[in-house]
């Protein structure tokens, strides 16, 4: 498990580069990355397991922090769209206190922890894991924290020619384990006809108009 960290990456990989010679790389290893992932997903069944937990629990967390908490908001609008129980743990509307001290059974955490690996997400994870609740771990490594504990995991590459973690490969994963969670519940058909319906009573699009 290597955490480098954004400064490390820029001196490495960004510093003296011209700007085309930089885009070319990155597009390069963008366009490597996608095609592994692609193939990645297509031989594994990592993403359907996870799928399977997500959609039969009663009550859905969703952690991150740090850039992972965009991962775990953008995966939290997509299951809510045909889920109910769907919770993302932002720390202000959702504390992790409030997580931990009410686990019921069937309720089910969902962490992502991409490297440099936040302390807030090991911790209450892995408290999580501790007291009884099943766990989902979407992250970098094998040997990424937390995986020990996961009920299902799925590892995704984020390699990347820049001073950032890469969200392509993130972003390909979780866009998967949504559509594949939401294919599988009964009832997603139902809420999602009732959304339209409720965004157009209230006009919130402007194509709704």
């Amino acid at each position: 498990m290597t955490a480098v960290s954004p400064a490390e990456r820029f001196e490495r990989n960004v510093q003296r580069r011209s700007a085309q010679v930089l885009k070319q790389r990155v597009l390069e290893q963008q366009r490597t990355a996608f095609d592994k992932a692609l193939a990645w997903a297509a031989e594994h069944d990592a993403i359907e397991q996870a799928a399977a937990r997500i959609v039969s629990a009663r009550r859905r967390w969703l952690l991150g922090n740090g850039k992972s908490l965009s991962y775990a908001a953008l995966l939290a609008a997509d299951l809510s769209a045909g889920l109910s129980g769907v919770h993302l743990v932002d720390g202000a509307t959702v504390r992790p206190l409030d997580v931990l001290g009410d686990i019921r059974q069937g309720d089910l955490l969902v962490a992502i922890s991409m490297a440099r690996y936040r302390r807030e997400t090991v911790a209450v994870a892995s408290a999580y894991a501790r007291h009884g609740g099943d766990l989902v771990l979407i992250t970098d490594a094998e040997d990424a924290p937390l995986t020990s504990l996961a009920a299902a995991r799925i590892v995704i590459g984020t390699d990347t020619a820049s001073y950032a973690s890469s969200p392509t490969s993130v972003v390909l994963a979780l866009h998967l384990l949504a559509t594949l969670t939401i294919a599988s519940s009964k009832g997603a058909g139902r809420r999602l006809h009732e959304r339209d319906a409720l965004a157009a009573e209230l006009g919130l699009y402007q194509d709704d108009a």
